[in-house]
């Protein structure tokens, strides 16, 4: 790969980015009407999280025309979502020929991205994207798009207020009022990591969350085993061997390691999964999760690769203690003792986790709540998701207990089950983003309608100033035809 051309490259392409934008007219003429609070102007949007779902939902809504929107995030500049903090792989797990967050905008892509500073050959050699430079991608996104975010900043409390707003508080300022909120939130984005219980009992110091900051370092010449086969269980006893662990056992609950990709990428499930019969929805979400996708071929090849990486399918782990300063995991082939334990097992909606929903969680319906599931295929994934509306707003438990539910819009990995996988992964986030602007656009139209109605009225401009027709002078106007008389 060449050295980049910023100066070059990089300039042209922006300047294409913008014809193109002003080829569609966009960003829209600022539309939603301004409403005062005690404190100045409410927020339109408020979008927790700027990774790659909060840059793109906060920049199509500036295209839509929404003017007043803030994107807060607890990230320090530069460190938001998981690409330069948790995420372990080498490169994307996703095709780079996927479109990504463009928002359907040819210049927006990674690829042009990428092209413009290394050139088109360069392109048609590289695999995929490598992790590091699709943070990048995603900066200088944030910057062409004009997308402001508040860094350092975590929302401590989501509450309404008597006049029909929301309040957010966070670290970074004062209250903020708003009329919509989108949490863009990422994988965990209505809970937290999944423990399981024998891991919650253990010392703090010999276990690990595969999302939490890990001294690999720490781990050199030491015995470290790690539960799941997944992507990030694999990535992560990657980076254990690769500091140099002295040995590396993986623990695999399941008889084999999935093998299948199920393909979900075509548009007739990108469009058509959300206005599916819910019995269909769970059915296809089930299957998903039964069959699970296996961990990239790139991903087990970098474990495997070093001699002292071990595989134990059928191995869930049936007892864990501490032996010392190391523990002993009992599995159904015997025992074994590790000085430290990564769990790759994934995240867990729990609205308990997230204090900044507790004003709110007691009212949110989830798939549980509804009775006609107790009939379906068994799984307790399925029946934490939150039961969304077509908009990704939450709906209420019991309706009129918490009406704000409808303003609060849920764009995060628990969607999958009411939307499909638009939320998150890279190949169709713009398709996600899309229907969530739209719908939010729709609902603030509707909340003013009478103001726009006022303000059509009010904006009334002659187009035809009379002199057009023929004047009565010239004998060219025709006499009023006769009024015919309808026949019943």
């Amino acid at each position: 790969m060449s050295d980049p051309q910023p100066s070059e490259g990089l300039a042209a392409l922006e300047l294409r980015l913008r014809h193109e934008l002003d080829l569609l007219e966009l960003p829209a003429a600022p539309w939603v009407p301004p409403r005062a609070t005690e404190g100045g102007l409410a927020t339109d949007v408020v979008v927790i999280g700027a990774g790659m779902a909060g840059l793109a939902v906060a920049a199509k809504l500036r295209l839509f025309g929404v003017e007043r929107v803030r994107v807060l995030d607890r990230a320090p500049p530069g460190q938001e979502g998981p690409w330069v903090t948790f995420a372990r792989m080498r490169t994307l797990r996703s095709s780079k020929l996927h479109a990504g967050p463009a928002l359907q905008l040819p210049s927006l892509t990674f690829r042009a991205w990428f092209e413009a500073q290394f050139g088109a050959d360069a392109w048609f050699s590289l695999g995929k994207a490598p992790r590091p430079l699709w943070m990048d991608y995603l900066r200088w996104f944030r910057r062409v798009m004009r997308v402001e975010v508040e860094n350092d900043c975590r929302v401590t409390l989501i509450r309404p207020r008597e006049d029909g707003l929301l309040a957010i508080e966070h670290t970074g300022g004062p209250t903020i009022a708003c009329r919509r909120v989108v949490l863009a939130t990422g994988r965990d984005g209505l809970g937290g990591p999944a423990i399981p219980r024998f891991a919650a009992a253990l010392p703090r110091h010999l276990w690990s969350h595969a999302s939490e900051a890990i001294d690999f370092e720490a781990l050199r010449g030491r015995r470290v085993a790690v539960v799941g086969a997944g992507a990030s269980a694999m990535d992560n006893a990657a980076a254990a061997l690769e500091a140099g662990c002295a040995s590396l056992d993986m623990l695999v609950r399941r008889a084999a390691v999935p093998r299948d990709d199920i393909g979900t990428g075509f548009p007739g499930m990108i469009h058509g999964f959300a206005s599916l019969p819910d019995a269909w929805k769970w059915r296809l979400m089930h299957l998903q999760l039964v069959v699970q996708n296996p961990p990239p071929r790139e991903s087990v090849l970098r474990v495997f690769r070093h001699p002292q990486a071990r595989l134990h399918v059928a191995s869930p782990i049936e007892a864990a203690e501490p032996a010392g300063d190391a523990l002993r995991l009992v599995a159904p082939q015997g025992a074994m003792i590790v000085d430290h334990l990564i769990l790759g097992t994934g995240f867990r909606v729990d609205l308990s986790e997230r204090p900044e929903l507790a004003r709110l969680a007691p009212h949110v319906a989830f798939w549980r709540d509804r009775p006609e599931v107790a009939g379906w295929h068994a799984n307790e994934e399925l029946l934490d998701s939150p039961d969304l509306a077509p908009d990704y707003a939450f709906r209420e438990r019991q309706p009129g207990a918490c009406p704000m539910l409808r303003h609060i819009h849920c764009f995060n990995y628990a969607a999958t089950l009411s939307h499909g996988k638009l939320s998150g992964d890279v190949r169709d986030i713009s398709h996600g983003v899309e229907r969530l602007a739209q719908g939010l656009v729709a609902s603030l139209f509707a909340e003013d309608v009478e103001h726009h109605a006022r303000a059509m009225r009010l904006s009334a401009k002659a187009e035809l100033l009379g002199d057009e027709y023929p004047s009565p002078d010239d004998g060219r106007q025709a006499a009023p035809l006769p009024v015919r008389r309808r026949m019943i």
